[in-house]
């Protein structure tokens, strides 16, 4: 009850909850895993929604200060929902910093090598990034160019999405297989 007292408030919550699960349940689409070659594992499953948040981050990046707060806090939830995975899959409380530092870095080497294939357009280079990340194994691993195709078809149509639906928490990403 104490740590309650410290924790930021904001009204941004329910936007906040209602656009982490938009952003969630867009990375859970059965047809990435079924046919996009996403592994469907923890660590498939947080390769999904790290690519997802990455495309809703350079979404919002050109937004006003609302849309950015709200993505600011998305980021925080996102972090706070890996916290708790990891202590759900049993990582003691002495392991957590240390795999939370990992996946973090994990995470922001990937927005920044994402980001340079999406700038760029290049589903080649996006693939190649993909299928490094998503198979690290790298031995018989698929070409992950179907699902960088519809990760540049998704920003592609995030441009169009209005403020209102940013700032409102209803930015909803188009589904997979469509």
């Amino acid at each position: 009850m104490i740590f309650g007292l410290f924790k930021r408030k904001s009204g941004n919550t329910a936007i906040v909850e209602r656009q982490y699960a938009l952003l969630t349940a867009a990375a859970r689409q059965p047809y990435l895993y079924t046919d996009l070659d996403v592994p469907d594992t923890v660590m498939g499953r947080f390769e999904m929604l790290s690519a997802t948040l990455i495309l809703y981050f350079r979404r919002t990046r050109a937004s006003a200060r609302p849309g950015q707060e709200i993505a600011q806090e998305i980021i925080d939830a996102f972090f706070e929902d890996v916290d708790h995975s990891i202590r759900e899959l049993g990582v003691g409380d002495a392991g957590v910093p240390k795999k939370m530092k990992k996946l973090a870095s994990m995470y922001y080497g990937r927005l920044e090598s994402y980001a340079a294939a999406l700038e760029a357009k290049d589903a080649e280079a996006l693939a190649a990034a993909l299928r490094r990340n998503f198979h690290p194994d790298g031995d018989a691993a698929p070409s992950m160019v179907p699902l960088a195709g519809y990760l540049l078809v998704v920003e592609a149509l995030l441009v169009d999405v209005s403020e209102e639906a940013v700032e409102t928490g209803q930015l909803h990403i188009p589904p997979a297989g469509a």
